[in-house]
């Protein structure tokens, strides 16, 4: 829902506080960076401290800054707050992944992972919905509030969220991340270290620079800032059938297979969408990419903590999202530099779309199926 909410707010202030492309380009990455330092961050904790204490404590940092960002009132203050709602999401997410997957038997956990990252897509659908229901009658700063409101589910998860699995992750001796690193390094695990995180950084930089533009991208294409929401909200619905379909294949083709084509799938339908010019067009490959790159997502996120021990499950997850936020933050940067630069939308998405071709290649050459594969 914010990363959502996010792609909405910055046509709005970029027209309230009058922004260059460049400077809308930036609110963007610096919510990346943010996500990558709490994905490495909370990584590490979740192994030292726990994956329920960090899930809860990410929750909250996420939602006090969402809500404080609502009082902002010029772009430097926006941007700090939006550095710290992206430690708190950036860290919830390998914490949760992590979580859930040690709770999950080995027949159902790929699945299970991928139909829990389908709410992804509904948060993004609560967003659209709030963006056209609710931003145009009360504005952002409204917006804002009620998404900080979700810091009361911590009371939820604190009563009823099981406690974690593996006790002797929380009790181990603390090690240097150094340490932990070098753990990531061996040769062991270095093949899937490299793997992923040059997967994640080409899928997040392509994810990032895509979907925090796209309503921005329509209004480029000619739209109205109302109707393009509404758009925004048609392409978001192809998130779900994406999610539930790599659910579906991740158990029966392999969690390499499913990846490859979904991304695959989302390359080709970012270069379709990139040329379109007709409304018809438009919907159709924007829909086929949603459908695809949100498929990808969830695979990957149950494929990423299989591939380690439990002893560094959390932090070779986070590390791995934390580098792919890099991506996270070079593309919205790059969509910026590049319009502001007048190259067209068709040149811009055939960029994402190589970076997708990469991410298949190395997910092809160096990573291994986990399938069915018990993790400890």
């Amino acid at each position: 829902m914010d990363v959502g909410l996010l792609s909405f707010i910055l046509v709005a202030i970029q027209q309230e506080w009058h922004l260059s492309a460049v400077q809308v380009g930036w609110v963007g990455s610096i919510n990346s960076i943010g996500l990558a330092v709490g994905a490495v961050a909370f990584g590490i904790l979740a192994d030292q401290k726990g994956r329920k204490n960090m899930l809860m404590m990410t929750l909250l940092i996420f939602s006090v800054a969402t809500g404080l960002s609502a009082f902002t009132f010029g772009l430097i203050g926006f941007m700090v707050l939006r550095f710290f709602v992206g430690v708190g999401l950036g860290g919830e997410l390998p914490v949760a992944t992590t979580l859930v997957s040690e709770h999950v038997e080995k027949e159902k956990r790929g699945r299970t992972i991928v139909l829990l990252e389908s709410f992804w897509a509904i948060g993004w659908l609560i967003a659209s919905l709030l963006a056209y229901f609710v931003m145009p009658q009360f504005g952002w700063r409204i917006t804002l509030i009620i998404s900080a409101l979700t810091g009361f589910y911590v009371l939820i998860l604190r009563r009823h969220l099981p406690d974690d699995k593996h006790k002797k992750t929380v009790k181990a001796p603390k090690e240097p991340i150094s340490a932990k690193l070098a753990k990531l390094f061996h040769k062991e695990h270095r093949n899937q270290t490299i793997m992923l995180w040059v997967a994640w950084f080409m899928i997040m930089f392509s994810y990032y620079g895509i979907f925090l533009w796209l309503p921005s991208v329509l209004v480029g294409k000619g739209f109205s800032t109302v109707n393009s929401f509404g758009y925004v909200v048609i392409m978001t619905l192809a998130q779900l059938p994406g999610y539930f379909t790599s659910a579906w294949l991740v158990e029966k083709w392999g969690r390499k297979p499913v990846i490859s084509v979904f991304l695959l799938g989302t390359a080709i339908f970012a270069a379709v969408f990139g040329f379109s010019t007709n409304l018809t067009m438009i919907m159709i490959s924007g829909m086929l990419l949603s459908f695809f790159n949100l498929g990808a997502w969830g695979a990957m996120y149950a494929y990423t903590p299989e591939l380690y021990p439990a002893a560094i499950r959390a932090t070779a997850n986070g590390f791995a999202e934390g580098f792919g936020r890099l991506g996270g933050v070079l593309g919205p940067l790059s969509i910026g530099f590049f319009i502001g630069h007048g190259m067209s939308f068709a040149n811009i998405f055939s960029v994402f779309s190589v970076a997708l071709v990469i991410a298949i290649v190395v997910i092809l050459f160096l990573g291994k199926e986990t399938r069915g594969q018990a993790i400890d």
